[in-house]
């Protein structure tokens, strides 16, 4: 009976983490811009999804280990992290609204020539780790994470595939997508999807945080 809740809660908590990450990863920033267009372009696409997954496994997985430990020595930090996680999910869910109703969610693509394999690796790796919203995902995702309890590996795992699935379905899928990207209201409909995906978890949290 034991072995069969717990592998009921790792299921719900992976669930948890796939639908999180989804809602947290599937957002058009700097790092979606540039895999979408080196799908588009047919460029290095395959080592950049893996580039780029890497990174974000190796952080996920630290990000939920570290903060297990850290808040274990500071009960308090687990309450701080919840409602800065609220926050930070209120204000993406925000800004995504914004641009569906605005408009301007889009990417700016250019005509530049090939470039190196090199380039294009240390191009992924800025964009993943030199950016101010990857660490603000990390500390989220650890603290939602604290959640879980016992569970909380099956959530990072659950948001490590999140990450696969969204980062494989930019480069590959980019090609496909392309000619629907070119018009203004499928970003409009991206970031209202968005915008209501984030809503929900961060009224989720919010709850949580009240009980």
């Amino acid at each position: 009976m034991f072995s069969v809740v717990s592998a009921q809660a790792a299921g719900s908590a992976w669930l948890s983490g796939a639908g999180i990450g989804i809602g947290l990863f599937a957002i058009v920033g700097a790092q979606s811009a540039f895999i979408l267009r080196q799908g588009i372009m047919r460029q290095h696409v395959i080592p950049i999804i893996a580039t780029c997954f890497a990174i974000d496994a190796v952080f996920i997985l630290a990000s939920v280990a570290g903060l297990r430990t850290l808040t274990a020595q500071l009960p308090w930090l687990t309450t701080v992290l919840l409602w800065g996680g609220v926050a930070f999910l209120t204000w993406y869910a925000l800004q995504s609204a914004r641009r569906a109703v605005a408009g301007g969610g889009g990417m700016n693509l250019d005509d530049n020539a090939e470039q190196s394999l090199r380039t294009a690796l240390m191009a992924a790796a800025g964009f993943s780790i030199i950016n101010p919203h990857f660490w603000l995902d990390m500390m989220v995702i650890g603290s939602i994470a604290d959640n879980f309890g016992e569970s909380r590996m099956a959530f990072a795992a659950g948001v490590v595939t999140a990450s696969g699935i969204w980062l494989t379905a930019q480069g590959l899928g980019a090609r496909l997508l392309a000619p629907l990207f070119t018009k203004p209201s499928t970003w409009r409909i991206l970031d209202g999807t968005i915008a209501v995906i984030l809503s929900v978890l961060a009224l989720t949290l919010a709850l949580r945080g009240t009980h």
